[in-house]
């Protein structure tokens, strides 16, 4: 092996010493050690025409073109990969002590002189630009660091998770404006930035326009970078005016001693720092330790909080938690004492207390139930400043929505008006669009068709150029680009059986004796039902959903289930039972072992997780993308009956959709929680309404539901 690894190497060698006779063997020894240290990142014969090409170019002079070079790399490629393993080659041996480039050019920083010891020969015909030789050093350094990035995804088994990045072209009126501190506009303009996460490129040559006051809906399937290019702005990755407040509603607020009104009070800093300045004040004042000069600043102060309407702020807040759900006797719970989803609540609560400049809601509606739903609607409806909003609630980002920004194909496009008027615009934009390429197609084959007739024909020389020309100037349109539908697909219980299937009977429930959930509660369904289950947070929705599914029992009373039912259950906290540190593949076949990987792969396809997204971490996908792995999962043992909590949190409006009309083709029980009024609608048809510790189920459906909601703000006061 090794003797042929020597001539093997010798070959290589040979094609460069015969090809460039003029290549001296100082630059002999360097492409030599460029492309033997390199060999394991070559990839294809272009990755190697990238590394030398251009050197070996200006080498060659006149004698040689770019097709003949291209053809000598693709030799020496050939060459290469015979070779299994790295044996020292006989160029390597032709310096006592080898010129390590690599070593000068750290940084891109080159000793020109070194260079020019190296090339600059007497008897050199051409002259070769050092900075090719650091061009084609800092391409195979990139390649390398490159696939060292990718081989150490995983170290010691701990998940390493890809990072965001944007970048922004630069605009000197604009730095300009900004450094003098002129810019007093609220409006935000973005131009030309790209964002990344990892190697996926996002968006490229993107714009972003937000003319302030106007409540943006960011839309888009999932996976393509919503959240990420609300990450950037909020991180400034992007250029946003340095006068412009931006507040990002991502993390829950942490638990601590602080009460949660008080924790949505502490968010406006002005009226903070005043109270806080004068109690100082007044205690020095009563101490006796006062300068004389307390009194007019206590003066100054009062006026400052009576001009911010201070007095009013704790009374502001609480309509904003009460909107949210916080009863009264919440609203001075500790922060600690509040589960992850109620602290997501107070996140929300202490932005829309805090009026910033921009406020950035990603899938606001995914923690609140549909009363608080209705609630934020109306409340966002008279929102002062800039919002952008991540949605996948129709309906929502119909209420609050003056325009919409639709992500798509690696850009960002705008339209006037809410969610139902962008569908409008962009069916109709489509069609024109399809019609002007059509009609254009039409055109140019209209004219090459006289073109190729009377190409050499000398009485029509003159016309043919003309036509040339006009095809020339035509724009380039293209054809439009269509998302693929998305189908999924919940295969059908291999039996029917007759009812009763499901029933809870006379049950009663507590986790705590002083705080009773249900009492006398009696509910049935079977293999047709189509039944969603609403009301408040803390109602006890999920805990009647594992009372069905018999993961808990009952304090008092029975449940009845048919001996051959089978369900499918989808938490809301789905996520939690996924293993992100494998693959979808992986994730199927440890859960189910015993199948062929096309089985698995098939499984996920029928939910959207297809090709290269089968074999990533499960961490590395969207959180809508993790939602199809949880339902390939669910589905992959055929339940008959499916329960559902929240099934649509993180899911895009076509999938929603598509969810919608795979639940309507199942053959077998549906149960749901959800708070998306369309995904409702399309789907059941029993509303059960969970509170005051029983079910109550409404005939009017959903229509009297929301009329019930409304009836209760207006008591409130809320509207």
């Amino acid at each position: 092996m090794r003797v042929a690894g020597v001539a093997n190497m010798a070959t290589f060698v040979d094609i460069l010493r015969n090809e460039f006779p003029q290549l001296d063997s100082e630059l002999l020894q360097y492409v030599t050690d460029v492309l033997d240290s390199g060999r394991s990142d070559f990839e294809s014969e272009d990755d190697l025409f990238e590394a030398v090409g251009e050197l070996l170019q200006d080498v060659s002079g006149d004698t040689k073109d770019d097709e003949d070079i291209r053809d000598i790399c693709n030799r020496m490629y050939s060459t290469m990969r015979m070779e299994n393993n790295h044996v020292p080659s006989q160029a390597q041996v032709l310096l006592q002590a080898p010129i390590q480039l690599s070593q000068l050019s750290e940084n891109y920083d080159v000793d020109t002189k070194v260079v020019n010891v190296l090339l600059m020969k007497k008897d050199q015909s051409s002259i070769i630009d050092s900075k090719k030789l650091v061009k084609a050093e800092a391409k195979l350094k990139a390649k390398q660091e490159k696939r060292s990035e990718r081989d150490s995804q995983k170290i010691g088994g701990a998940l390493v998770l890809e990072e965001a990045s944007a970048s922004q072209a630069s605009n000197k009126k604009e730095n300009r404006i900004e450094s003098s501190g002129k810019n007093k506009s609220y409006d935000i303009r973005i131009e030309n930035f790209d964002v990344s996460f990892g190697e996926r490129v996002l968006l490229t040559g993107a714009e972003l326009h937000l003319a302030a006051g106007r409540r943006y809906g960011l839309v888009g399937r999932n996976g393509l970078g919503k959240t990420t290019l609300l990450k950037m702005l909020a991180s400034r990755s992007l250029r946003v005016p340095s006068h412009i407040s931006i507040l990002h509603v991502e993390q829950e607020v942490a638990g601590d001693d602080t009460p949660a009104l008080q924790s949505v009070l502490e968010c406006d800093t002005l009226r903070e720092n005043l109270l806080k300045e004068e109690k100082e004040l007044n205690a020095r004042i009563s101490a006796g330790r006062g300068d004389g000069s307390e009194s007019a600043r206590l003066t100054e102060i009062y006026g400052k909080l009576e001009e911010i309407e201070a007095d009013k702020a704790p009374a502001r807040a609480s309509v904003i938690l009460a909107g949210l759900g916080f009863k009264h006797t919440m609203q001075h719970q500790l922060t600690k004492e509040f589960s992850g989803g109620w602290r997501m609540r107070l996140a929300l609560a202490r932005a829309l207390f805090a009026r910033p400049d921009l406020l950035l809601l990603d899938e606001p509606t995914n923690m609140l139930d549909v009363r608080a739903i209705l609630w934020l609607e109306n409340y966002l409806q008279t929102w002062p400043s800039t919002i952008l909003v991540v949605s996948h609630d129709r309906n929502f980002l119909n209420a609050v929505a003056t325009d919409i920004v639709h992500l798509h194909s690696q850009r960002l496009e705008g339209y006037r008006g809410n969610f139902e008027s962008f569908i409008k615009t962009k069916e109709e934009r489509l069609k024109n669009q399809q019609r002007e390429y059509e009609a254009q197609s039409q055109y140019r084959e209209h004219i090459q068709v006289f073109i190729d007739r009377f190409r050499y024909n000398a009485n029509r020389a003159s016309q043919v150029q003309s036509k040339l020309k006009l095809l020339e100037k035509l724009p380039e349109l293209k054809a439009v680009d269509k998302e693929a539908e998305v189908i999924l697909r919940f295969p059908d219980g291999f039996e029917k059986f007759s009812p009763p299937i499901l029933q809870l009977d006379e049950i009663d429930f507590w986790y705590s004796l002083n705080h009773p959930i249900f009492k006398n509660l009696s509910v049935s369904a079977d293999l047709d039902s189509r039944i969603c289950v609403v009301g408040e947070n803390g109602a006890g929705k999920s805990t009647m959903l594992k009372l069905l599914m018999g993961e808990i029992s009952p304090v008092e009373g029975v449940r009845n289930a048919h001996r051959n039912l089978k369900i499918g259950y989808f938490s809301q906290h789905h996520v939690d039972q996924l293993d992100l540190n494998i693959s979808a593949v992986e994730l199927l076949a440890k859960r189910f072992p015993g199948k062929t990987e096309e089985e698995y792969r098939h499984q996920l396809g029928s939910y959207g997780i297809s090709g290269e997204l089968a074999v990533r971490t499960v961490a590395s996908l969207s959180g809508g993308q993790k939602s199809r792995v949880a339902f390939a999962q669910m589905t992959m043992p055929c339940p008959n009956f499916y329960i559902l909590d929240e099934p649509t949190n993180h899911l895009d409006m076509e999938t929603i959709e598509a969810l919608g009309r795979a639940l309507n083709k199942f053959k077998g029980g549906v149960i749901l929680v959800s708070h998306d009024e369309r995904f409702i609608r399309l789907v059941c048809k029993e509303l059960w309404v969970c509170e005051n510790g029983t079910v109550t189920r409404i005939d009017g459906g959903f229509d009297e539901y929301r009329d019930i909601l409304q009836e209760q703000f207006r008591r409130e006061g809320f509207l």
